[in-house]
């Protein structure tokens, strides 16, 4: 249960997870758009240098679209990291997790995205 002494990842997760239940997600997706939020919003945190990234969230007909905020306007790397490296697998694991994501650069920093469609 989320109240106004709560954490501001987890009211982004209770968030998340009605209104993906609102609008049907199953609960399989629900763990997977969670999970890709928590790391869209460490990633604004560590390396989007952000304390409080902004949190959108989006349902369209079927699609569920999660943006997230931070103040960099350094774009994220895409290249896969070496084998043995302790980080950058965040957004690959983003990658797997959803059917889309991707960012867009903004006046001020950008949002990092990502859509998941629900099942028909």
């Amino acid at each position: 249960m989320c109240n106004r002494n709560t954490p501001s990842l987890t009211i982004s997760r209770c968030a998340l997870r009605d209104a993906m239940a609102r609008s049907s997600f199953d609960p399989d997706a629900i763990a997977d758009a969670e999970l890709a939020l928590v790391e869209l919003i460490v990633n604004a945190w560590r390396h989007g240098r952000t304390e409080s990234p902004v949190v959108l969230l989006l349902v369209l007909d079927r699609t569920l679209r999660v943006s997230v905020g931070d103040d960099s306007s350094d774009l994220p790397d895409r290249t896969a990291p070496a084998g043995l490296a302790e980080s950058g697998r965040g957004l690959q694991l983003v990658e797997g997790l959803t059917h889309r994501w991707g960012v867009e650069p903004q006046k001020r920093g950008k949002l990092v995205w990502f859509e998941l469609d629900a099942a028909a």
